[in-house]
């Protein structure tokens, strides 16, 4: 049974997507204070967490940077802020995954159900290199190397950078990348692709703004081009 930790002060909230979520057969621990939900985090084997952006102690953008440096487990952040500015660094530093309060209780399952088959079918992948030019990818260990030198990507980044290295020169709608990486459709979400192909061209490409490997195919979407 996978495990979900929900770190969120609003104990309602809270105990509304714990009765979702176990409806559909998930085990779920409920943390209300931000400090304590991090250390559970990091010791309590979850497969994934939700994790709120207002919290006591601790808010849920520290939080979500501090998990990215020592686990790599799908994350969803969770919050009534309804600004770009904030999604986009929630999803800068880590999250996978962003639902704006308030929000449908089978929303929030079905994008827990997603994150996680899509987490779990990537890090299926049989043990072998993928090399272009500078560029190497090991898929068994999920760590990427630019000559050599690695290079840190979070779990949706390296998801979305996967997928286009193996279907290079296919030219994909943000839409259908979502659909792709994310596990379900778009609902009219094109920022969330647009953020992490912006982060992987500044960790992969030599000049970001005339990239060589992820390119933008004007009114049609992006491929990788080798």
């Amino acid at each position: 049974m996978n495990k979900i930790l929900i770190i969120e002060d609003d104990i309602t909230i809270a105990s509304i997507e714990k009765d979702y979520l176990e409806i559909n057969n998930f085990e779920v621990d409920i943390e209300i204070d931000g400090a304590i939900g991090y250390q559970k985090a990091i010791e309590g084997n979850y497969n994934l967490i939700i994790l709120d952006l207002m919290l006591p102690t601790i808010d849920g953008f520290t939080i979500c940077k501090r998990l990215r440096e020592s686990i790599d487990i799908p994350i969803i952040m969770v919050s009534a802020l309804r600004e770009d500015i904030d999604k986009i660094r929630g999803l800068g530093i880590g999250a996978d995954d962003f639902i704006e309060k308030p929000f449908s209780p089978s929303v929030l399952v079905a994008k827990v159900k997603s994150n996680i088959a899509q987490y779990a079918r990537l890090t299926k992948n049989i043990s072998e290199t993928i090399v272009y030019d500078k560029l190497a990818i090991n898929t068994k260990t999920r760590r990427v190397f630019i000559e050599e030198n690695e290079i840190e990507l979070k779990n949706k980044e390296y998801e979305l950078l996967l997928f286009l290295v193996t279907n290079y020169d296919v030219v994909f709608s943000k839409e259908t990348l979502y659909e792709r990486i994310w596990g379900m459709d778009a609902l009219g979400d094109n920022a969330t692709v647009a953020v992490h192909i912006n982060r992987l061209r500044e960790k992969i490409e030599l000049d970001p703004g005339k990239p060589n490997y992820i390119q933008t195919v004007r009114g049609a979407g992006y491929r990788f081009k080798k």
